[in-house]
């Protein structure tokens, strides 16, 4: 069993990424594993020439809903912030609330993105299971499906360190800055996610197609992330931790891509644990291709991997279960991840959704 102390390791705010890079390709790369030789610093645009031809690129299409809003008291004027997590029924939302004494019948009057007062007031109805959060009823006027209402008012969801590292620093980001770079460039379908997949943040179509050219190919699931992936593990090893559900899919021409990529015997290269999580679970739990279905797959040190053979991802939380699954991805488990993290650390390294990446080629 892996113990959560194993994935703790101290990092300087500094190096905390609190805005992008100025773009999507200026972010470096740790390129690390037997597949590798020795640990080599690169940058994303290394990428296709780190990949051989026939290797099978899997990202993860999910669509980051601005899920965000804020809020005040009307009898006092206090400032209240939620987070939309999904439609309960008509006119109700399940959404997480962060205000002075919380409670049934707290009633909050949204504002605009930019701050100017709304019509749209939200009342708190009764707690759910879920920590913190709230079922509570949408009064709004024009009778907006949730959505729509959110496209409007809604702001990017971006993790709580990060906003925190920007309320300590003075930093103020404009929120069309975020909703466009917390959100892959290739994202499809309905807003679904309040996190984005954010290994992909990285690949731009000129990206894309230095792929292509080396005969790389790419193909996309989807995993609607929920709060959950913002969980430290709080048991003493991770394996007790209790594992949030998130719902998947992997499409019909997905499929087919991942099995034709292992019999010929190339890499299956996951862009995020995001990807590598909904090919283990659908490959686990024998999902039908092009079907949705729920999993609580928790992957750590000495899971045997039935697809994933390669991975991108970007520098975790400390005490994270992404960091389990990275470490499972090591022949050195969380040993090696910490020293690797460490590496990162005294190159300079930028962490966190913002921030660099690495490529572990087991």
């Amino acid at each position: 069993m892996l113990r959560t102390s194993d994935l703790d390791y101290a990092l300087p705010e500094s190096a905390i990424a609190a805005t992008p890079a100025p773009a999507r390709e200026d972010a470096r790369l740790l390129v690390v594993g037997p597949g590798a030789g020795l640990v080599r610093d690169k940058r994303i645009p290394d990428l296709p020439g780190l990949l051989a031809p026939g290797d099978l690129l899997v990202r993860n299409r999910t669509r980051v809903v601005p899920a965000r809003f804020v809020g005040t008291r009307p009898e006092t004027g206090a400032k209240a912030e939620g987070l939309f997590l999904r439609e309960l029924g008509t006119g109700a939302w399940a959404a997480m609330i962060k205000t002075r004494r919380v409670g049934e019948g707290v009633r909050l009057s949204l504002v605009s993105r930019e701050g100017a007062p709304t019509n749209v007031r939200l009342v708190l109805v009764r707690r759910l299971e879920e920590p913190g959060a709230w079922e509570v009823h949408v009064q709004d006027p024009l009778g907006r499906a949730p959505l729509a209402l959110l496209d409007e008012i809604g702001r990017t969801p971006l993790p709580p360190y990060i906003l925190a590292a920007r309320r300590r620093s003075g930093l103020e980001v404009p929120d069309d800055v975020d909703r466009s770079r917390y959100q892959t460039e290739f994202a499809g379908g309905q807003p679904a996610s309040i996190a984005a997949p954010t290994a992909g943040l990285h690949l731009t179509p000129g990206v894309a197609s230095a792929l292509a050219a080396r005969g790389v190919r790419v193909a996309d699931v989807e995993l609607q992330v929920g709060t959950g992936t913002f969980r430290t593990v709080e048991t003493e090893f991770v394996e007790q931790h209790d594992m949030h559900e998130e719902r998947c899919l992997v499409p019909a021409e997905t499929a087919r891509e991942v099995e034709a990529a292992l019999a010929r015997g190339s890499r299956v290269v996951c862009v995020g644990t995001t990807s590598a999580r909904t090919l283990e679970a659908a490959a686990l739990q024998g999902a039908t291709p092009g079907e949705w279905f729920s999993t609580r797959l928790l992957i750590t040190p000495g899971y045997q991997f039935r697809v994933t053979r390669a991975l991108l991802t970007n520098f975790h939380l400390p005490k994270s279960t992404l960091m389990a699954l990275v470490a499972a991805m090591l022949p050195g488990g969380a040993p090696e991840l910490r020293t690797h993290y460490e590496h990162a650390l005294l190159g300079g390294y930028r962490f966190y959704s913002y921030g660099d990446a690495m490529l572990v080629l087991p």
